[in-house]
């Protein structure tokens, strides 16, 4: 029979799986390692005087488990009304008993929420794959449509370039059958030649004759030549033509008679 102290490691004894019988009483002990039910060849356990409220689950692994002593510890009120008093060899016997059926009912129930937790958990994530695969359907789906209006888009844009196109080809074959023929008509009469102008002449002749009547005038205004018997007759028609000048009579029946044509 083992009996330890507080100086040895809790830990220490579980790999002891050949241990039949252990004391572990007064030794103020507030909870047995959470790998306790490896002591499986366990017969005889004094937990007598510790301060445990629970046992570990692994504790229903004890099934060798024949004598247990569970007094003077502050025990959930539960586990102390299963486990009662061990004031005898039967009553220690039936403490060992009722510990391991419980700890069985406490680790099935345990084990019974971890599968249901685990169940919530499968649960949720197959509610989250579900809604994941549902979004990305409906991405897929939103994808799918824009890309069919994008291509219905273009393909209306390029329809109306075509048509356009068209359009703009047949418009001036359009324009040259349908232009309009010019209408028939009096032609327009040609304005008749303008012949010169009698005015005109006759300014020209008088230009000519100014120019050469000048010309002589001059030859005629030396001094030398004035009484030349030629001179004499110049300078009197050009003394006679100044003065029918002057009064404007020639310029007058000129124009006068131009009016009249």
């Amino acid at each position: 029979m083992w009996r330890c102290s507080l100086s040895w490691s809790q830990a220490d004894f579980c790999g002891l799986t050949h241990l039949v019988k252990l004391d572990l009483s007064k030794n103020k002990l507030q909870q047995l390692p959470a790998d306790f039910g490896r002591l499986v060849n366990l017969q005889h356990l004094d937990l007598l005087n510790n301060r445990l409220v629970t046992l570990p689950v692994s504790f229903a692994q004890l099934k060798s488990l024949k004598w247990l002593d569970l007094k003077d510890n502050p025990l959930d009120p539960a586990l102390a009304k299963v486990a009662g008093d061990c004031l005898d060899e039967k009553q220690c016997k039936q403490c060992a008993n009722k510990v391991l059926q419980h700890m069985k009912a406490v680790q099935a129930d345990q084990e019974r929420e971890r599968q249901r937790r685990l169940e919530v958990e499968r649960e949720a994530e197959k509610k989250r794959e579900a809604k994941q695969r549902a979004k990305e359907a409906q991405e897929r789906e939103l994808r799918k449509r824009e890309k069919a209006e994008e291509k219905e888009r273009r393909r209306k844009e390029y329809d109306a370039l075509k048509a356009a196109r068209r359009e703009q080809e047949k418009k001036p074959r359009k324009e040259t059958n349908q232009a309009p023929k010019p209408k028939a008509g009096p032609r327009p009469r040609k304005p008749p030649p303008r012949r010169p102008s009698r005015t005109w002449a006759v300014l020209k002749l008088l230009l000519l004759l100014l120019l050469c009547a000048a010309g002589g005038l001059l030859a005629c205004r030396v001094p030398e030549l004035r009484r030349q018997p030629l001179c004499a007759g110049v300078n009197a028609v050009y003394d006679s033509a100044l003065r029918g000048l002057r009064g404007h009579h020639i310029l007058q029946w000129v124009l006068r008679a131009d009016s009249q044509q």
